[in-house]
């Protein structure tokens, strides 16, 4: 059942730079519920729902321009074509999103900040300008020109789409996710990525872990964007300590395929990260588990905590 990842490179293919790539939000029909195994039921569900998530698509209200910003940034624009309103999640660099937004006409009127590290707030002063608020954690430090603090399961309208707030902190205290279930989509920052998750700078092992089990709840067809092109480094890692898994080992190679054409390997699914990122697998890989040096004694969290030590220690 590889066909999921065949799929996975037709759908997200882009022109070989990693120059602005548009995306838009799309409606999936849900996955049926199965007491098959994780790894059998998202493999055999994929067969027959990667075709209608290639072919069946319906667009809606809201487009994602993607664009590379700093030395491994992804800056993300939300443009609501209905209503002209346009949001960027974080701000990397200014500069990069004045660009982007004069090349598509776009004028920004929000800014979604996901935790306060500079590489994510350090455009806001230039693009708070009149009529842009600025939406962020409510305690994650210093978020310049912050309107509106916002915490878990609070809610923020934007366009004709709403955005579920999600508690992701770990990496920082209070960094958060912004999930719009109607599209599938959710930006969530440094708390996880394509193969990976964020370094533990603020918060606690059973914090964090927490944090992306709530994430891992969400549906297999929820599109994921982070923060970061980290995914060769990451897979590097994933094969260390799960080597035997082979759907890993697969996409493994396409993500080296795609970086070799110099395309991103961002965004991904969540379905294909709950069945190949370590970061949510230590509770339920044995391999992993052996391969950190985890006990019969180490709760859920301690697993986490030393998968995380590993990849903080890794030099592959």
């Amino acid at each position: 059942c590889h066909a999921f990842y065949s799929t996975m490179v037709a759908l997200f293919r882009r022109p070989a730079s990693l120059a602005s790539a548009l995306f838009t939000f799309r409606r999936v029909a849900a996955f049926s519920t199965t007491t098959a195994s994780p790894a059998a039921a998202f493999a055999c569900k994929h067969s027959e729902s990667r075709r209608n998530f290639s072919s069946k698509l319906m667009a809606g209200s809201l487009q994602v321009a993607q664009f590379p910003c700093l030395s491994d940034n992804y800056g993300y624009l939300i443009h609501d074509a209905t209503t002209g309103e346009t949001a960027a999640v974080d701000t990397p660099d200014a500069a990069a999103y004045k660009q982007e937004l004069e090349k598509r006409g776009w004028t920004l009127t929000h800014i979604l900040n996901t935790h306060h590290h500079n590489d994510h707030v350090g455009g806001n002063s230039e693009l708070k300008t009149e009529g842009v608020r600025v939406y962020g954690p409510a305690n994650d430090g210093s978020i310049p020109g912050m309107d509106n603090p916002l915490s878990d399961s609070d809610t923020l309208t934007f366009g004709g789409a709403e955005a579920i707030v999600i508690d992701v902190g770990g990496h920082t205290l209070g960094h958060i996710a912004f999930y719009f279930p109607e599209e599938k989509t959710a930006f969530v920052g440094d708390s996880l990525f394509s193969l990976g998750c964020g370094r533990m700078f603020e918060g606690t092992a059973p914090q964090f872990w927490s944090s992306l089990k709530r994430l891992r709840d969400l549906p297999d067809d929820t599109i994921i964007y982070c923060a970061h092109e980290y995914t060769e480094s990451n897979a590097r890692y994933a094969m260390s300590v799960e080597p035997g898994n082979e759907l890993l080992v697969k996409r493994v190679e396409e993500i080296k395929a795609k970086r070799s054409r110099g395309e991103p390997t961002v965004p991904s699914l969540l379905g294909e990260e709950k069945l190949t990122n370590p970061f949510l697998r230590g509770d339920i890989s044995d391999e992993i588990k052996s391969n950190v040096g985890a006990t019969s004694d180490d709760d859920d969290a301690t697993i986490f905590l030393k998968i995380r030590q590993g990849k903080d220690n890794f030099r592959g």
